[in-house]
Protein backbone atom coordinates (compact mmCIF):
# COMPACT_ATOMS: atom_id res chain seq x y z
CA UNK A 1 0.00 0.00 0.00
CA UNK A 2 1.35 3.46 -0.96
CA UNK A 3 0.63 5.43 2.09
CA UNK A 4 2.01 2.52 4.01
CA UNK A 5 5.56 2.78 2.31
CA UNK A 6 5.57 6.23 2.68
CA UNK A 7 4.99 5.82 6.10
CA UNK A 8 7.64 3.12 6.62
CA UNK A 9 10.37 5.74 4.74
CA UNK A 10 9.47 8.70 7.07
CA UNK A 11 9.66 6.28 10.26
CA UNK A 12 13.25 5.69 8.68
CA UNK A 13 14.59 8.93 7.46
CA UNK A 14 17.31 10.40 10.26
CA UNK A 15 16.57 14.31 10.62
CA UNK A 16 14.26 16.76 8.69
CA UNK A 17 16.71 17.78 6.64
CA UNK A 18 16.55 21.76 5.22
CA UNK A 19 12.86 23.18 6.67
CA UNK A 20 11.74 26.24 5.12
CA UNK A 21 8.03 27.70 4.45
CA UNK A 22 5.72 28.22 1.80
CA UNK A 23 2.46 30.43 1.77
CA UNK A 24 3.29 31.59 5.41
CA UNK A 25 6.34 31.76 7.75
CA UNK A 26 4.43 28.88 9.83
CA UNK A 27 3.34 26.84 6.29
CA UNK A 28 6.55 25.29 6.50
CA UNK A 29 7.98 22.15 4.63
CA UNK A 30 11.01 19.42 4.99
CA UNK A 31 13.03 17.67 2.69
CA UNK A 32 11.38 14.19 4.04
CA UNK A 33 7.80 16.49 2.59
CA UNK A 34 9.56 16.27 -0.68
CA UNK A 35 11.47 13.12 -0.69
CA UNK A 36 8.24 11.18 0.35
CA UNK A 37 5.88 12.66 -2.27
CA UNK A 38 9.10 11.98 -4.57
CA UNK A 39 8.91 8.44 -3.79
CA UNK A 40 4.88 8.43 -3.97
CA UNK A 41 4.91 9.97 -7.67
CA UNK A 42 7.54 7.30 -8.57
CA UNK A 43 5.89 4.21 -7.45
CA UNK A 44 2.63 5.24 -8.84
CA UNK A 45 4.04 5.97 -12.48
CA UNK A 46 5.74 2.84 -12.41
CA UNK A 47 2.70 1.18 -11.70
CA UNK A 48 0.09 3.10 -12.89
CA UNK A 49 1.64 5.43 -15.48
CA UNK A 50 -1.73 6.63 -17.40
CA UNK A 51 -2.86 7.80 -14.30
CA UNK A 52 -2.96 11.62 -13.00
CA UNK A 53 -1.12 12.66 -9.88
CA UNK A 54 -2.21 16.22 -7.35
CA UNK A 55 0.36 16.62 -4.69
CA UNK A 56 0.47 18.98 -1.88
CA UNK A 57 4.33 19.64 -2.80
CA UNK A 58 3.67 20.61 -6.08
CA UNK A 59 2.86 17.52 -8.15
CA UNK A 60 0.16 18.29 -10.73
CA UNK A 61 0.52 15.09 -13.66
CA UNK A 62 -2.22 14.91 -16.18
CA UNK A 63 -3.48 11.29 -17.32
CA UNK A 64 -5.35 9.82 -19.23
CA UNK A 65 -7.04 6.66 -17.51
CA UNK A 66 -9.98 8.37 -15.74
CA UNK A 67 -7.87 8.11 -12.41
CA UNK A 68 -5.80 10.83 -10.09
CA UNK A 69 -4.00 10.35 -6.82
CA UNK A 70 -4.37 13.06 -4.46
CA UNK A 71 -1.59 12.61 -2.32
CA UNK A 72 -0.42 14.49 1.02
CA UNK A 73 3.09 13.29 1.96
CA UNK A 74 2.97 14.68 6.04
CA UNK A 75 0.08 15.86 6.71
CA UNK A 76 0.82 17.49 10.05
CA UNK A 77 4.18 19.08 9.14
CA UNK A 78 4.45 21.48 11.88
CA UNK A 79 3.54 18.79 14.19
CA UNK A 80 6.35 16.46 12.48
CA UNK A 81 9.17 19.56 13.06
CA UNK A 82 7.96 20.20 16.62
CA UNK A 83 8.14 16.25 17.38
CA UNK A 84 4.59 16.11 18.06
CA UNK A 85 3.54 12.43 17.11
CA UNK A 86 0.42 13.29 15.06
CA UNK A 87 1.23 13.48 11.32
CA UNK A 88 -0.17 11.37 8.77
CA UNK A 89 0.50 9.94 4.98
CA UNK A 90 -2.87 10.81 2.89
CA UNK A 91 -3.27 8.74 -0.39
CA UNK A 92 -6.29 8.89 -2.43
CA UNK A 93 -7.50 7.79 -5.47
CA UNK A 94 -10.26 9.53 -7.55
CA UNK A 95 -11.95 8.39 -10.60
CA UNK A 96 -13.79 10.91 -12.75
CA UNK A 97 -13.13 13.90 -9.81
CA UNK A 98 -15.23 11.14 -7.40
CA UNK A 99 -13.39 9.91 -4.69
CA UNK A 100 -13.60 5.99 -4.60
CA UNK A 101 -10.49 4.85 -2.36
CA UNK A 102 -8.83 6.38 0.46
CA UNK A 103 -5.58 5.60 2.87
CA UNK A 104 -3.88 7.26 5.90
CA UNK A 105 -1.01 6.14 7.53
CA UNK A 106 -0.55 7.74 11.10
CA UNK A 107 3.29 7.52 10.84
CA UNK A 108 4.19 7.23 14.71
CA UNK A 109 2.12 4.12 15.72
CA UNK A 110 1.32 2.71 12.18
CA UNK A 111 -1.61 2.34 12.01
CA UNK A 112 -3.37 2.68 8.51
CA UNK A 113 -6.46 3.70 8.14
CA UNK A 114 -8.37 2.62 4.93
CA UNK A 115 -11.96 2.62 2.83
CA UNK A 116 -13.05 2.09 -0.42
CA UNK A 117 -16.20 2.94 -1.65
CA UNK A 118 -19.05 0.30 -0.44
CA UNK A 119 -16.60 -1.29 1.16
CA UNK A 120 -16.55 0.42 4.66
CA UNK A 121 -13.86 1.90 6.39
CA UNK A 122 -11.31 -0.13 8.63
CA UNK A 123 -7.93 0.45 10.49
CA UNK A 124 -4.89 -1.92 10.40
CA UNK A 125 -3.04 -2.13 13.99
CA UNK A 126 -0.87 -4.40 15.37
CA UNK A 127 -3.68 -5.59 17.26
CA UNK A 128 -5.47 -6.56 13.58
CA UNK A 129 -8.25 -5.44 11.48
CA UNK A 130 -10.93 -3.15 12.63
CA UNK A 131 -14.11 -1.94 11.05
CA UNK A 132 -14.70 1.55 12.07
CA UNK A 133 -18.56 2.78 12.87
CA UNK A 134 -18.27 6.35 13.48
CA UNK A 135 -18.46 8.47 16.93
CA UNK A 136 -20.94 7.67 19.71
CA UNK A 137 -24.31 9.77 19.84
CA UNK A 138 -24.34 12.84 21.74
CA UNK A 139 -25.96 15.76 22.15
CA UNK A 140 -24.52 19.11 20.65
CA UNK A 141 -23.82 20.00 24.50
CA UNK A 142 -21.54 16.92 25.16
CA UNK A 143 -20.29 16.87 21.86
CA UNK A 144 -16.27 16.74 21.64
CA UNK A 145 -15.36 18.47 18.07
CA UNK A 146 -12.39 18.11 16.43
CA UNK A 147 -10.89 22.05 14.13
CA UNK A 148 -8.05 23.45 12.79
CA UNK A 149 -6.66 26.59 11.42
CA UNK A 150 -5.34 28.28 8.82
CA UNK A 151 -1.41 29.86 8.24
CA UNK A 152 -2.67 33.03 7.29
CA UNK A 153 -3.06 35.55 10.04
CA UNK A 154 -6.49 36.99 9.33
CA UNK A 155 -8.26 33.76 8.81
CA UNK A 156 -7.20 32.49 11.57
CA UNK A 157 -8.13 35.11 13.63
CA UNK A 158 -11.56 34.79 12.25
CA UNK A 159 -11.59 31.41 12.60
CA UNK A 160 -10.54 31.55 16.59
CA UNK A 161 -13.61 34.04 16.64
CA UNK A 162 -16.11 31.33 15.17
CA UNK A 163 -14.56 28.89 17.85
CA UNK A 164 -14.88 31.52 20.67
CA UNK A 165 -18.78 31.62 20.04
CA UNK A 166 -18.94 27.79 19.40
CA UNK A 167 -16.85 26.31 22.52
CA UNK A 168 -19.82 27.57 25.01
CA UNK A 169 -22.52 25.31 22.99
CA UNK A 170 -20.17 22.07 23.02
CA UNK A 171 -18.76 19.88 25.68
CA UNK A 172 -14.85 20.71 24.08
CA UNK A 173 -12.65 21.46 21.15
CA UNK A 174 -9.51 19.66 19.95
CA UNK A 175 -7.12 20.77 17.96
CA UNK A 176 -4.40 17.31 16.73
CA UNK A 177 -2.73 19.48 13.41
CA UNK A 178 -3.73 17.22 10.93
CA UNK A 179 -7.29 17.24 8.79
CA UNK A 180 -6.53 13.72 7.85
CA UNK A 181 -6.18 12.50 11.59
CA UNK A 182 -8.97 14.22 12.35
CA UNK A 183 -11.29 12.98 10.37
CA UNK A 184 -9.85 9.06 11.03
CA UNK A 185 -10.51 9.93 14.60
CA UNK A 186 -13.61 10.89 13.86
CA UNK A 187 -14.56 7.77 12.03
CA UNK A 188 -12.89 5.92 14.99
CA UNK A 189 -14.95 7.41 17.82
CA UNK A 190 -12.34 9.48 19.09
CA UNK A 191 -14.37 12.62 18.20
CA UNK A 192 -17.88 13.84 17.82
CA UNK A 193 -17.43 15.90 15.27
CA UNK A 194 -14.88 18.32 12.80
CA UNK A 195 -14.79 21.16 11.20
CA UNK A 196 -12.35 23.22 9.58
CA UNK A 197 -11.87 25.92 6.90
CA UNK A 198 -9.56 26.27 3.98
CA UNK A 199 -8.61 22.51 3.57
CA UNK A 200 -6.97 21.55 0.23
CA UNK A 201 -8.07 18.40 -1.74
CA UNK A 202 -5.09 16.56 -0.30
CA UNK A 203 -5.56 17.23 3.03
CA UNK A 204 -8.66 15.59 3.06
CA UNK A 205 -9.67 12.98 0.35
CA UNK A 206 -9.04 9.90 2.27
CA UNK A 207 -9.82 11.18 5.46
CA UNK A 208 -13.49 12.15 4.06
CA UNK A 209 -14.17 9.19 2.28
CA UNK A 210 -12.74 6.73 5.51
CA UNK A 211 -15.28 9.24 7.65
CA UNK A 212 -18.30 8.53 5.17
CA UNK A 213 -17.61 5.12 4.76
CA UNK A 214 -17.62 4.82 8.66
CA UNK A 215 -21.44 6.42 8.78
CA UNK A 216 -20.23 9.51 9.21
CA UNK A 217 -21.60 12.94 6.81
CA UNK A 218 -19.33 14.77 5.52
CA UNK A 219 -20.03 18.40 3.69
CA UNK A 220 -19.99 21.49 3.03
CA UNK A 221 -22.27 24.24 4.73
CA UNK A 222 -25.53 25.78 2.85
CA UNK A 223 -25.95 22.82 0.31
CA UNK A 224 -22.72 22.65 -0.99
CA UNK A 225 -19.96 20.08 -0.39
CA UNK A 226 -16.80 19.63 1.44
CA UNK A 227 -14.01 21.65 0.14
CA UNK A 228 -11.63 24.58 0.78
CA UNK A 229 -14.58 27.11 2.39
CA UNK A 230 -15.17 24.16 5.16
CA UNK A 231 -15.28 20.99 5.33
CA UNK A 232 -17.63 19.84 8.11
CA UNK A 233 -18.37 16.20 9.55
CA UNK A 234 -20.31 14.34 12.49
CA UNK A 235 -22.35 11.22 13.05
CA UNK A 236 -25.87 11.47 11.07
CA UNK A 237 -27.58 11.75 14.14
CA UNK A 238 -25.45 14.95 15.65
CA UNK A 239 -24.95 16.14 11.75
CA UNK A 240 -27.80 18.66 10.93
CA UNK A 241 -27.83 20.43 14.53
CA UNK A 242 -23.58 20.38 14.44
CA UNK A 243 -24.08 21.98 10.85
CA UNK A 244 -26.82 24.54 11.73
CA UNK A 245 -24.81 25.88 14.34
CA UNK A 246 -21.58 26.17 12.16
CA UNK A 247 -24.15 28.32 9.75
CA UNK A 248 -25.44 30.52 11.94
CA UNK A 249 -21.93 30.99 13.37
CA UNK A 250 -20.67 31.94 9.83
CA UNK A 251 -17.85 29.04 9.74
CA UNK A 252 -17.64 29.25 5.98
CA UNK A 253 -17.11 32.53 5.66
CA UNK A 254 -14.25 33.00 7.49
CA UNK A 255 -11.90 34.42 4.15
CA UNK A 256 -10.16 30.94 3.88
CA UNK A 257 -11.29 30.36 0.06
Amino acid sequence: MLATGAGELIRGRSGLGTVSSKSTSTDLVTEVDRATEQWLLERIATDRPDDAVLGEEGADRSGRSGIRWVVDPVDGTVNFVLGLPSYAVSVAAERDGEVVAGAVCDVVSGAVYCATVGAGAWRDDQSGSHRLTGPRVVPLDRAVVGTGFNYDRGVRERQGQVAAQLLPRIADIRRIGSAALDLCALAAGRLDAYYEAGLNRWDAAAGALIATEAGCVVSGLRGRGWGKHLTAAAGPELAPEFFAELERLGADDVGAE
